[in-house]
């Protein structure tokens, strides 16, 4: 599998998500993506406990340590490549966390509108 190019939604190098907790579908630390990965995993997210809550009650428990997998589990402030089709359905719901633009990769915008993840932006740091 080769990644996408690595450009953010801003039409900039794509900047890191996050390497603690490691993320990404290529768990590289980035938000890249390629055709194999169906989930679009391409939304750099900052957990909240609302959204982690949201996440768990629609199937996809990402708070729960999983040590077989190598998950510890994610915690509030965490930030997280998340699925693009779950951060509009958590946005839909009222429940989307923020985001890092920066390190969202510009295939997100498939499934996202730019004005909602600028809806979403996390302040910089």
């Amino acid at each position: 599998m080769e990644p996408d190019f690595p450009v953010n939604v801003l039409g900039e190098a794509l900047h890191p998500c996050s390497r603690e907790p490691l993320t990404g579908f290529f768990r590289d630390g980035h938000c890249n993506t390629c055709m194999e990965d169906s989930g679009s995993h391409t939304v750099c997210a900052v957990m909240t406990a609302e959204f982690l809550a949201f996440s768990k009650y629609v199937g996809n428990d990402l708070s729960t340590p999983r040590p077989e997998f190598g998950f510890a589990g994610l915690n509030p402030g965490d930030k997280w490549c998340l699925c693009a089709a779950r951060f509009m359905q958590a946005h839909d719901e009222g429940c989307a966390p923020r985001v890092d633009l920066a390190a969202t990769h510009r295939r997100a915008l498939e499934i996202v509108p730019m004005a909602v993840l600028e809806g979403h932006a996390a302040r910089a740091e």
